[in-house]
């Protein structure tokens, strides 16, 4: 078990802490900072990234900055809307930024939120994404499905099931990145 408290890092497929993933990742983190985790949330909003492959993207200060922040964390949590079956350009754009040299080894707790019935299309699409870079998503998830409904007016989760749900996805990241430190 290592010494020093994880280093987690939330990232959301949509623009702004104050989105739906934003809450539900921002949820997630406060659960891991209450298991003992350090916690950092990357806001598009703030630090966007450039396209991958735009002019002058490779000397951005805000991709540098993120890749090592990326590179000094231990895991993951991550969440993505599903557009068209997939994870939100947004999402697959900070991804691109990440290569094995950054995560490989790293644990990775995936949630995902729909505006209809829920489903794992984002959830299996970043799965395959993150096997090309050689990091752990756990097998814990969370989808959300009619994301409208599943938070109040204040952006608490509602549902005492998917309060004990993402529970779980963050529990399995912190113990299996626990067993994954060297």
């Amino acid at each position: 078990m290592p010494n020093n408290p994880l280093k987690v890092l939330g990232l959301s497929g949509e623009y702004r802490p104050t989105s739906k993933c934003g809450m539900l990742v921002n949820h997630a983190l406060d659960i891991a900072k209450s298991l003992g985790a350090e916690v950092y949330f990357w806001d598009l909003d703030v630090k966007p990234l450039p396209i991958v492959g735009e002019e002058g993207c490779w000397e951005d200060p805000n991709v540098k900055e993120f890749q090592e922040l990326a590179t000094t964390c231990d895991a993951f949590l991550v969440a993505s809307p599903e557009y068209h079956g997939t994870m939100s350009g947004a999402m697959k754009n900070t991804f691109d930024w990440l290569y094995s040299k950054h995560v490989k080894g790293k644990v990775f707790g995936l949630m995902s939120t729909l505006g209809g019935a829920q489903n794992s299309n984002t959830l299996n699409h970043m799965r395959i994404m993150l096997r090309w870079l050689h990091a752990w998503p756990v097998p814990e998830q969370l989808a959300i499905g009619k994301v409208k409904e599943a938070f109040d007016e204040d952006g608490n989760l509602v549902n005492d099931e998917t309060i004990e749900r993402l529970t779980k996805v963050v529990k399995s990241v912190i113990e299996n990145s626990n067993k994954l430190m060297p």
